[in-house]
């Protein structure tokens, strides 16, 4: 008995053991605490300490950004798949549209569409006033046919407006510079089309004015009923239309004869008629796979107002040829 260590206490019946027994350990007991029996999982949650900081109820927390107010973009759910997608609110015009933005909402597309026609308007009544003046006011008619260089500052003019507007975003974007710069297009536009039809007659005038509208309006509504997306043939018009530029370049060199003055105006009035169920179908949007963003109402109008300005030209031009002008 000697040989062997004294027995540990709460160890008195393992007096043989060669090595003391592993210590228990026992974690110090807390303030408050109360232990009480668990049976199962969980355990109860009466004898555990009370956390330092309460809960927070929910999203977002109280002192910090408010629903409205959040520095994250909303979301939407798919309901095919369940999946959470950011919207993108920065649409400023794109191929393909957008949730909740451009012209998938139909009040957006329609206040589009009224604002164009409504600035087409004006436009086309400020130009029928140029006219006006120009064929009725004597005066002023025999001005422009003796100075030529009426036509030729507006044409100036006209080109530097244009190229600001299609060129320049800011420009045709931010009011009211959008809107001075289409005035000033327009009032040049007027000019020139006032000098050119100085040397017409009053009635050849007047019935492609009459023809002009009619075909405005029958392609304006075949673009808002037809299926087919003109849309996708932007390419092969605009290569038409430089063929038929450089066609006319050619023919200013040859013997003009009445035929060819009619078949050549023929042709632009056919590829502009074109054009404008092609724009018109750019401004409608939504089915579409092209499109014109919503801000660019200037732009829309300023397309329309220059393909029925170019009509208007081209059937003045045939019925001048046919009367022998």
């Amino acid at each position: 008995m000697g040989d062997h260590p004294p027995p540990y206490p709460g160890n008195q019946n393992q007096t043989n053991l060669p090595y003391p027994p592993a210590a228990v350990y026992v974690p110090p007991q807390q303030p408050g605490y109360q232990p009480q029996p668990t049976t199962g999982y969980p355990p109860q949650q009466q004898g555990y300490p009370q956390p330092m900081y309460p809960p927070q109820q929910g999203y977002p927390p109280q002192q910090g950004y408010s629903a409205q107010d959040t520095p994250f973009p909303p979301m939407h759910q798919n309901e095919a798949s369940g999946i959470l997608k950011e919207t993108n609110y920065d649409y400023v015009g794109s191929d393909e549209p957008v949730d909740g933005m451009g012209f998938d909402d139909k009040a957006i597309r329609r206040g589009f569409i009224r604002k164009v026609y409504g600035i087409l308007t004006s436009q086309l009544v400020l130009t029928g006033a140029l006219i006006a003046l120009f064929m009725f006011c004597h005066p002023v008619k025999m001005y422009v046919q003796r100075n030529m260089w009426v036509y030729l500052t507006s044409m100036g003019v006209m080109l530097v407006c244009l190229i600001a507007m299609a060129c320049c975003e800011s420009v045709r974007r931010k009011a009211p510079t959008n809107f001075i710069f289409l005035f000033i297009f327009t009032v040049c536009e007027g000019i020139m089309l006032g000098t050119v039809s100085t040397f017409y007659d009053v009635d050849a005038v007047i019935i492609a004015v009459g023809i002009t509208c009619g075909v405005v309006f029958a392609l304006t509504v075949f673009a808002f009923q037809t299926k087919y997306d003109f849309t996708t043939c932007g390419g092969a018009l605009c290569a038409v239309l430089v063929i038929f530029i450089i066609a006319g370049i050619i023919m200013s060199f040859l013997p003009q004869t009445k035929w060819t003055m009619i078949g050549y105006g023929s042709a632009g009035a056919l590829i502009f008629s074109l054009y404008i169920v092609y724009d018109t179908q750019l401004m409608m949007g939504g089915k579409h796979k092209y499109a014109i963003s919503p801000e660019e109402y200037v732009f829309a109008s300023l397309n329309l107002y220059s393909d029925i300005i170019t009509l208007f030209i081209y059937i003045l031009q045939i019925l001048g040829s046919a009367e022998g002008e």
